[in-house]
């Protein structure tokens, strides 16, 4: 590359990672400012029947996650086939037009209805995580995806806010505001953002057995070491459902905590995980490698949850929140490990995959930890062990962590720090 070409190819790159970022940080935020505004809404469409809410609320949650598991494949495989950039512009589009949809809904069903075509174009993350790979040379992916993992941190910290506090004014208006949001970077995109798949690399046929979510894990098989890699991203996201399906319940019932103490902690947590996200994962790559991040990771995980678990009082909780940070570690370097393992054409599917398997956590995460939580309290007097859904949790990172011992050892690309 000549001189004069270089600066205009690394500008043409942080164009395209900001407008990636965006994109991550508005399918967090899609996610996030339902949490205290879509259960508040659907009481209003039931009558203020709390417990016909809570069994919808309960639909609402399955079926996005559902459509996270159908669709990802779906959309990661067009993408090898057509590019990125189309399948990202129709996404943010339709995610836009679907928030404005759901402010109008007239009906529960249509508000239903909306959350289906929500949880569809949500699922362009898994296009948003290929393109990335297009664009970052593999010594640098870690890093790179640890930036795009601190905009779920991001989102999950503006979600909730911006659902409260416009949510005081009217419950519709915080999916007015995310439309405005999410169209605004729809636009950026249309003018500013360049496709990162060449022609020559795309996928030459669209293979619709491939484009399911069964055919799409299929990849999985196929590549040494890739099973065992996916196998840890799911224990990693089966494990991460425990908070936001009983972390209000468990809290509440075990230290009192207000809904104040709550936000606040959630927030605290959020916080450090962007933190370990945006400073550290280059850092610690660079030092001990992909596979070692993977493994401190899912190490610290384990311990965070099992200080959660063994917290006597809410102070001795709070104590173990930087300690669990650390875990953010693990998806930016288990990406980087899987990205150098299949060609380009095949990144998009790749990712559509590991977004079924997010798919399949969220559809059956809430109903194990719930339930779970719910027997162990019933069961306190005798076994006294509220915490026990937070401990399955953490044998699913004890597990991750024995398969990280065996992950392949792939030749070093030097990672560059943060």
């Amino acid at each position: 590359m000549s001189d004069q070409a270089a600066p205009a190819a690394r500008s043409e790159r942080r164009a395209a990672f900001g407008f990636i970022f965006a994109s991550a940080l508005m399918n967090a935020v899609s996610f996030g400012i339902m949490i205290p505004i879509l259960p508040n809404l659907i009481k209003q469409f039931t009558g203020g029947d709390t417990a016909a809410a809570s069994e919808w609320n309960v639909l609402f949650a399955t079926t996005w996650g559902l459509m996270q598991f159908v669709c990802g494949p779906f959309l990661g495989l067009l993408s090898d086939r057509i590019g990125r950039r189309p399948v990202l512009l129709i996404s943010f589009f339709g995610l836009g037009v679907d928030f404005l949809f759901m402010a109008c809904a007239p009906t529960l069903m249509w508000l239903y209805v909306g959350r289906i075509i929500n949880g569809m174009t949500s699922a362009s993350f898994s296009t948003a995580n290929a393109y990335l790979a297009d664009v970052t040379e593999p010594q640098d992916r870690a890093r790179m995806f640890g930036m795009l993992g601190s905009a779920f941190g991001f989102g999950f910290v503006i979600g909730p806010t911006l659902g409260g506090v416009l949510g005081e004014y009217s419950l519709r208006l915080p999916f007015i505001a995310a439309a405005i949001l999410t169209l605004a970077n729809w636009l950026y995109g249309f003018f500013i953002l360049p496709e990162s798949l060449p022609a020559d690399r795309r996928a030459t046929s669209f293979d619709w057995r491939k484009a399911n979510a069964l055919g799409s894990l299929r990849l999985l098989r196929s590549h040494p070491g890739l099973l065992r890699l996916a196998s840890i991203g799911f224990l990693f996201q089966f494990s991460q459902m425990v908070l936001p399906s009983i972390f209000v319940l468990y809290t509440g019932y075990r230290y009192g905590w207000t809904p104040k103490t709550m936000g606040m902690t959630l927030a605290a947590t959020g916080i450090s995980g962007i933190l370990v996200q945006t400073l550290m994962v280059g850092r610690v790559v660079g030092r001990i490698g992909e596979r070692g991040a993977v493994l401190l990771a899912s190490a610290c995980g384990a311990i965070g949850f099992a200080w959660y678990g063994a917290s006597s009082s809410g102070w001795v909780y709070l104590m173990a929140v930087p300690v669990f940070a650390l875990l953010n570690l693990l998806q930016p370097g288990l990406q980087g490990l899987m990205t150098r393992q299949v060609p380009p054409n095949h990144q998009g599917q790749l990712q559509g995959a590991m977004q079924s398997l997010t798919g399949i956590s969220s559809i059956f995460g809430p109903m194990l930890y719930g339930l779970v939580f719910a027997w162990s309290v019933r069961n306190d007097a005798a076994l006294h062990l509220p915490d026990l859904a937070i401990y399955v949790a953490g044998s699913l990172l004890v597990l991750a962590f024995v398969l990280a011992l065996g992950m392949p050892r792939l030749p070093a690309v030097g990672a560059r720090p943060a």
